[in-house]
């Protein structure tokens, strides 16, 4: 699972494997060791929720998906799904969630395991 933030906008992006792993456990979580301190992001499915939101406790961030999302989201074609979560002052914070599909260009990432990229096609 890669994150990506940036001011007040979180993205999160998973392989298959990640998201079967979504589908069969509710959760997949991703560690970076800074230093001697482990700084956590979490994705999980909550049966109580009736929307995508955020929350950071201590070294973690954790991304709630209601559990009827989550089922369609690991179970369709769907790619993503996006919100804006109100915070304090009017301000929001846009959440997307994101199967992750292989690059066109050439990288040296291992790609193995991520979605087909559905512009492969017609890229040269």
């Amino acid at each position: 699972m890669k994150i990506r933030i940036k001011g007040d906008s979180i993205r999160l992006r998973l392989t298959k494997s990640e998201i079967e792993q979504f589908a069969t456990h509710g959760n997949v979580a991703e560690e970076t060791h800074i230093g001697t301190s482990v700084w956590r992001y979490e994705l999980i499915r909550d049966k109580d929720a009736t929307s995508i939101s955020a929350a950071i406790s201590g070294t973690t961030i954790t991304v709630s998906m209601p559990a009827s999302e989550a089922h369609h989201w690991s179970t369709t074609e769907r790619v993503g799904y996006e919100t804006n979560m109100p915070l304090e002052n009017g301000k929001h914070l846009f959440i997307l969630l994101e199967k992750d599909f292989k690059c066109l260009d050439n990288t040296q990432e291992d790609q193995s395991d991520m979605y087909e990229n559905p512009l492969a096609e017609s890229h040269p």
